[in-house]
């Protein structure tokens, strides 16, 4: 059966949308600025007509980075409240692409659904800056951000990590490398289809070759960028970590039409059998970002559905 046969309907729609306007999908563009320039601009044609959300206020600053200024967005509910949990926020896009706009959309949704505050770091990208310069970055805003709880106005016992794609992978090594440095303390990791092997060995990352948004070619060569030729290390790539014991519990999704379906699921299982609670959920149908390209699909409404309820019990 053709890949996209096996794609949930509405939320394929987007994806003819694209290859009428793209054929091959963003892989097809080799360059990777004008690939990012591709992606950012179809991101902010898909967000135009959004009005804005009176109901968060959002602030851009620059703090100072382990390689210079970097900058973060803040978000906070209007509402008053006495106190208010907190997500650290990481975006997505494969350690190669995304900047603080990209992932704009799912931090309003989140700071409003949960009332938390968000902090969103601008990490610095691939190939221009392999690895460790994102992670460096993100442990870097994570600390400032923890630092500045009481101004901030959140409850540093209440602080989750929230990443997808690249940024779950992401989110997770800031996790590990808090574990081992003694903090920050973290409450919760949600890490919708993380992005945490380099090795592209399981069945899944050889099948999904066609989808468009982040198929095998894109991420061989994300991966490649990425480490520069350096070894991976269980920072870079968290499936190869050999110890996830006292890792906080971890809230992952993906779907069934996702290359990441297999090392998700497996790095599942490692922390459940290391102790570490762990929800899973994998969806049918779904691709990579699926509920961002198709955020009307019903399917889509039943990811965030899910991701709102499990920060409220874990945060509330």
């Amino acid at each position: 059966m053709p890949q996209h046969e096996q794609i949930d309907p509405e939320s394929l729609v987007p994806l003819a949308a694209l290859y009428e306007v793209l054929p091959g999908g963003f892989n097809a563009i080799p360059d990777i600025v004008a690939r990012r320039e591709t992606l950012y601009g179809m991101l902010a044609q898909m967000t135009a007509d959004a009005p804005p959300n009176p109901n968060v206020n959002v602030e851009d600053i620059t703090i100072a980075g382990p390689a210079g200024d970097l900058a973060l967005r803040i978000y906070r509910p209007v509402s008053p409240a006495a106190t208010r949990p907190a997500l650290y926020f990481m975006h997505g896009g494969g350690m190669v692409l995304g900047n603080l706009d990209t992932d704009h959309a799912a931090a309003m949704i989140l700071c409003e659904a949960i009332g938390a505050v968000i902090v969103s770091v601008d990490y610095r990208l691939a190939p221009e800056h392999p690895y460790p310069a994102g992670p460096d970055d993100c442990f870097a805003g994570l600390v400032w951000m923890a630092a500045h709880a009481d101004e901030l106005g959140f409850d540093p016992t209440r602080l989750a990590l929230y990443g997808g794609s690249a940024g779950g992978g992401l989110a997770i090594a800031t996790a590990m490398r808090a574990r081992d440095e003694g903090g920050p303390a973290i409450r919760f990791v949600m890490t919708p289809y993380p992005m945490i092997d380099d090795r592209n060995e399981t069945s899944s990352s050889q099948a999904i070759v066609d989808v468009g948004i982040w198929d095998r070619a894109g991420n061989v060569e994300a991966w490649e960028w990425y480490l520069g030729g350096q070894a991976a290390d269980g920072y870079a790539a968290p499936a190869r970590a050999e110890d996830l014991s006292g890792l906080p519990p971890t809230f992952i999704d993906v779907g069934d039409q996702d290359m990441f379906l297999d090392e998700d699921v497996a790095f599942a299982e490692r922390l459940d059998a290391a102790g570490v609670p762990v929800e899973l959920h994998v969806y049918p149908g779904a691709y990579h970002g699926s509920e961002v390209f198709a955020p009307t699909a019903q399917l889509s409404e039943r990811i965030w559905a899910a991701r709102i309820a499990a920060l409220t019990g874990a945060l509330h």
